[in-house]
């Protein structure tokens, strides 16, 4: 009996098809070919047989043999180490699917290699300018023949300024800011020159309030000193005074690392830095403004479903400007992912870089359900990192976006095209987790959350935001942002445990907690803010939310901030510390009792400061009392252990206990090592 069962075991073996298959490999290589069968890592010694040299072949090999079930459950794809220059974006169709979470169609890096998927097209041909050392040329022709015109340029890894003036810092309008259609405004003499209204493909680039201009210069009166734009600005685009730059004059070229690009005559110019020899160095131009596309069937209602992403590298995607240029809105939301999908099921980011980017770097919109996105680098971007949802509310099942899992992503240096952009931005969606992840140098919101105005309903709802370190945002840029910043009704959910410090807004509104208009149901608890310029915690109006054990510190103008009284319950403001040196302790409007604050620690560390010199809403901390608010709330130093220094750890006789305060443990914010990831949770 034991002889038959392994005679049987061996036939099961030999048996052709899927059945007990060993897992279907496939590799691509620079040194592949096509029409090889890319069955093999590398070339045979023959040279007849080898890795295919491109991902679509892959994807379509693999295709055919799960069409012809001769694949296993699992294919795997590997990408040996190159740079690989993208005609198109690569696009993955419902076909392309893994057979189930556990069997996924994975397309990797092999082992330790660096694969880089690249939007853009290598720039050769550069010779010195006779007489001028440190410009070098280079002709493109695609340029001159009218089939190309790019806007990023990166030299050896390194992304490069477009010709700037002023080089650095910012000239401002001489005025208040434009509403006249198209755009115009009042420049101070010598800013702006006549010529570059002739020369068609000279940018303003403007910071207005939360958005952004981006307009070539079509007519200038120097003797009004007054510029008119390509386009029409938004209603939300007012600053006065407003900060601005130029990009892409010819005679801007002025300085080391920056480059013009002509477009009549194809001509790239490139002022070299002490040690480049362009003859030598590694010239990209961006090209595509799109790398990746996975994209289901929105009729047929047929994901793309259980693709994984490991260790790729994303690069060199291109931006557009329209023929008018563009007015920019809240967060970049016309911006989309170089990374997109939609109609996506159960797919994985992991580990990958996204780097010298255009636009956002993922994003998984319409239709996706339950992705990942753990692990990944996404740093020099024109837009932001992580895009979830959609603008529009969807009622079909399958077009709804929801429980996606965002966490131990280090994103960072974003926003440098389109500066309202997020790092990480939620719109319409719901049931996610955004955790462990690292945000940093960005021009506006790290964490945006919902994108419903007022008290609609919203599937924005049963977030979690938790163990997130986000700081040195908004960078005196823009105005108006939070550093986790929620918009709408929200129930369920949470954010909580994030560590948040260095938000600094151009006038107003650099917070660290924003809840906006209509944020309603949302807990923030456990979260450590310190030195946001405007405060710690606004509220511009809402309902309901809960803002407990909270350490809020060193904010420069005020501490706690609320916009507008309402006829309900604003907000439940409990056991918090709130700690500072400068500024005031409540700021902007405390009308009305329809807010409930009590059991909090107050302290104001300046000297002679006391309860009696404390002044809550233009009342003393006494009157404030009487009428009804903090009325078991205390002045007191919470003894910290350093505050000087930042370390806010509660010594044990901290009169915050007595309150109910709880400890905060913060030992576990940011990114984590791979192996101590929660893979059941991202």
């Amino acid at each position: 009996m034991k002889c038959l069962s392994v005679l049987f075991g061996l036939l099961l073996v030999s048996l052709p098809g899927s059945l007990l298959a060993a897992p279907l490999e496939l590799f691509v290589s620079t040194e592949g070919r096509d029409d090889w069968s890319g069955r093999q890592a590398s070339p045979n010694s023959s040279k007849s047989d080898g890795p295919f040299a491109t991902l679509p072949t892959a994807l379509n090999a693999a295709r055919i043999a799960r069409g012809n079930n001769t694949a296993p459950d699992g294919i795997t794809i590997w990408l040996r180490g190159g740079l690989y220059e993208l005609p198109e974006p690569i696009k993955l169709i419902p076909e392309d699917s893994g057979a189930d979470p556990q069997h996924p169609l994975l397309i990797a890096a092999y082992k330790s290699e660096k694969a880089v998927l690249s939007g853009g097209r290598r720039v050769t041909g550069w010779h010195p300018v006779p007489g001028k050392p440190s410009l070098w040329q280079a002709d493109v022709p695609a340029v001159r023949e009218g089939n190309w015109y790019f806007r990023q340029l990166f030299i050896n890894g390194e992304r490069k300024q477009r010709a700037r003036t002023p080089n650095d810092g910012f000239f401002r309008i001489n005025g208040p800011s434009p509403q006249t259609q198209p755009v115009q405004f009042k420049f101070h003499p010598g800013e702006i020159k006549q010529s570059w209204a002739d020369d068609g493909d000279v940018e303003v680039i403007a910071y207005l309030a939360w958005a952004d201009i981006r307009m070539q210069i079509r007519a200038v009166d120097v003797e009004k000193q007054l510029v008119t734009l390509s386009g029409n600005p938004r209603p939300s685009n007012k600053e006065d005074r407003a900060q601005y730059y130029i990009e892409n004059a010819p005679d801007a070229l002025d300085q080391p690392g920056e480059w013009y690009l002509e477009r009549k005559t194809g001509r790239l110019t490139y002022w070299a830095k002490p040690g480049e020899d362009l003859s030598q160095a590694e010239v990209i131009a961006a090209r595509l403004p799109q790398l990746m596309v996975l994209q289901g069937d929105m009729t047929k209602q047929k994901p793309v479903h259980d693709v994984h992403f490991r260790d790729i590298t994303f690069s060199h995607s291109d931006w557009n400007l329209g023929s008018n240029g563009y007015a920019d809105t809240q967060a970049a939301i016309r911006t989309y992912g170089d990374f997109r999908a939609e109609g996506a099921v159960d797919c994985v980011v992991e580990d990958c870089t996204f780097s010298h980017l255009g636009n956002y770097a993922v994003e998984f919109g319409r239709g996706c359900k339950r992705c990942k996105i753990i692990g990944n680098e996404m740093t020099d971007l024109g837009g932001g990192g992580v895009r979830l949802g959609e603008a529009e509310v969807r009622r079909n099942a399958f077009d709804m976006n929801q429980g996606h899992i965002v966490t131990d992503n280090h994103i960072y240096h974003v926003g440098l095209v389109y500066p309202p952009a997020a790092g990480i931005f939620i719109i319409q969606s719901g049931q996610n987790r955004v955790a462990h992840n690292h945000v940093h140098d960005l021009f506006y919101t790290a964490i945006s959350v919902g994108w419903t105005w007022g008290y609609r309903e919203s599937p924005c709802r049963d977030n979690i935001i938790e163990f997130n370190h986000l700081h040195d945002l908004g960078q005196f840029r823009l105005s108006d942002m939070g550093a986790v910043y929620t918009l709408g009704p929200q129930p369920g959910t949470v954010v909580r445990n994030n560590i948040i410090h260095d938000v600094n807004s151009f006038t107003y509104g650099g917070w660290g907690l924003y809840t906006d208009e209509g944020s309603t149901g949302i807990i923030m608890e456990n979260n450590l803010v310190y030195r946001t310029k405007s405060a710690g915690f606004h509220q511009h109006y809402g309902k309901e939310n809960i803002i407990r054990n909270n350490i809020f510190a060193f904010g420069k103008e005020s501490q706690l901030m609320r916009t507008r009284a309402e006829g309900h319950i604003s907000f439940f403001l409990t056991n918090n510390i709130v700690y500072f040196d400068s500024g005031q302790l409540l700021g902007s409007n405390w009308e009305g009792t329809n807010f409930v604050s009590e059991a909090n620690l107050f302290f104001d560390a300046r000297a002679n400061a006391s309860a009696a010199t404390l002044r809550c809403g233009g009342l003393s901390f006494a009157q404030w009392k009487e009428r009804g608010h903090d009325t078991k709330s205390v002045f007191a130093d919470p003894l910290f252990a350093a505050p000087d220094q930042y370390d806010f750890r509660l010594r044990p006789e901290s009169p915050a206990f007595k309150l109910g305060f709880k400890p905060i443990d913060l030992s576990n914010v940011g990114v984590r090592p791979k192996a101590q990831r929660d893979d059941s949770k991202g």
